[in-house]
């Protein structure tokens, strides 16, 4: 496509899409620094407008991260690894995503509806860090859903799972406050104490100064 093209239509579609795009040249190295100027813009306002959908999603959640669990287990005995407020198969609907891990060691997918905290189906899925998993939940005391009801007291619970890798094996739980702020935290296993993930947010200040440079 030529540069003239390229520089009109990142333009338009900045305009359309609320954000705003200055073409210094459609010449030489100005026409790069036009183009990448625009694509942050777009960029930017790509992010603010997936953050928005999240924190929809997290409002029209009724049913908390413990309560989807409770359900689930009701519907499939087990252990539960993971919970997740999700998009179902990329589509508009969210659903709870619960994994549990049975007895004979099948992993089973269930979707709880986050409005009702009705299951709405359940399949089978392929895992392989099953003795990976027992390992790490050997010997504790907290559950995914208690440790999903301690995280409550620091936000909306939109996810929580088990982090089994290194030294220090916990529950992960993201929450979410009003106007959209984001937050992870880890709960131990035994006791149950929330603290905050330093490991992730550090990499998020990393991101963050890559997104500025």
């Amino acid at each position: 496509m030529k540069r003239n093209i390229v520089i009109a239509a990142v333009t338009a579609a900045a305009l359309i899409g609320g954000g705003t795009a200055t073409a210094l040249a459609t010449t030489g190295d100005d026409q790069g620094s036009a183009r990448q100027a625009a694509t942050t813009q777009l960029s930017n306002d790509d992010v603010r407008d997936d953050r928005d959908d999240d924190a929809e999603k997290t409002v029209s959640a009724d049913v908390t991260a413990s309560e989807a669990i409770a359900s689930a287990l009701k519907h499939t005995s087990g252990t539960v690894v993971s919970a997740e407020l999700d998009d179902e198969d990329d589509g508009d609907k969210v659903v709870w995503k619960v994994d549990v891990l049975s007895g004979d060691n099948t992993w089973h997918s269930v979707s709880v509806d986050p409005a009702s905290g009705k299951v709405l189906g359940a399949h089978t899925d392929d895992e392989d860090d099953t003795a990976q998993v027992r390992a790490a939940l050997k010997g504790s005391s907290v559950t995914a859903e208690e440790a999903a009801k301690a995280a409550a007291g620091k936000g909306v619970v939109t996810s929580v799972d088990l982090d089994e890798d290194g030294k220090d094996k916990s529950w992960e739980a993201e929450t979410r406050k009003s106007g959209g702020a984001e937050q992870d935290w880890k709960i131990d296993l035994t006791s149950g104490k929330v603290t905050a993930d330093r490991a992730d947010a550090q990499d998020d200040d990393a991101d963050d100064a890559d997104d500025q440079d």
